[in-house]
């Protein structure tokens, strides 16, 4: 796949997941119950219970609703503090992702030099991915406490839409950020593959272009050694004539 094909996927991806965990923060309904609804009276009173991370609501069958909504911060529960700063911080490092993401991609004209433009997408995939592994685990907590209420209480609460809206965006991002660390990677791959060749092709040319001197220090070296050769084989000839000759010298004994 091209570069600029992998990391346009990655920021339609990316932008879709984090509308996905920003819709389902304003969404109601994270965890829904029931109550009422069985036979045997003349009147079948049925009662609507759910609640999000800012208010508690109740509605009747007829239609009308009691909200509660949440005091300041610091006097609700532990862990809905927990899963707000959960998701608000995987919300701001996904718009820090963003703003590096869009300077270091191909098809854009600003971030500077090649190799910036590769470290700021580098990045912005990291906060990508960070920011949908941050949401992931403030919905696995939401809905930790939700499973454990329902054994817990009477009113047996179930996970409600927002939940599974907000765990497809966080796959979404982090499939996003993956994608921009993959076109990082291809790009750092080719670039070391062009480096070496560049450096074998150096060799290769330092060697043919080398300069007169060297080619006459490597020619002296060659004809001395051929001279040498020559001399020692001259050498070994000359003995062995001296050996044969004075064997053919003596007269044959008959």
């Amino acid at each position: 796949m091209h570069i600029r094909v992998q990391q346009i996927w990655g920021f339609l991806q990316t932008v879709l997941g984090w509308i996905f965990i920003a819709c389902s923060l304003a969404m109601e309904g994270w965890k829904v119950a029931a109550t009422g609804g069985q036979g045997g009276s003349a009147v079948v009173i049925v009662a609507w219970h759910w609640s999000n991370l800012w208010r508690a609501c109740s509605t009747d069958a007829n239609g009308v609703s009691n909200c509660y909504d949440f005091p300041v911060l610091w006097s609700v529960e532990r862990y809905i503090q927990i899963v707000r700063a959960l998701l608000m911080t995987g919300m701001a490092v996904g718009v820090l992702g963003f703003i590096l993401s869009m300077v270091g991609m191909e098809c854009t004209y600003i971030g500077g030099k090649e190799e910036e433009k590769n470290r700021s997408i580098f990045i912005g995939g990291l906060c990508h991915c960070s920011s949908g592994l941050l949401a992931a685990a403030g919905y696995g907590v939401y809905a930790w406490h939700v499973s454990a209420e329902y054994f817990s209480f009477d009113l047996q609460y179930d996970l409600g839409t927002p939940l599974f809206l907000g765990w497809a965006g966080c796959l979404f991002q982090i499939c996003g950020g993956i994608f921009y660390l993959l076109s990082v990677q291809k790009v750092w791959s080719e670039e070391n593959s062009s480096a070496l060749y560049l450096m074998v092709s150096d060799e290769e040319g330092k060697l043919l272009n080398s300069t007169p001197t060297e080619m006459s220090i490597i020619s002296d070296l060659s004809i001395k050694s051929k001279v040498s050769t020559l001399s020692e084989l001259s050498l070994l000839t000359s003995s062995t004539v001296s050996k044969i000759s004075p064997r053919a010298q003596q007269p044959s004994s008959i």
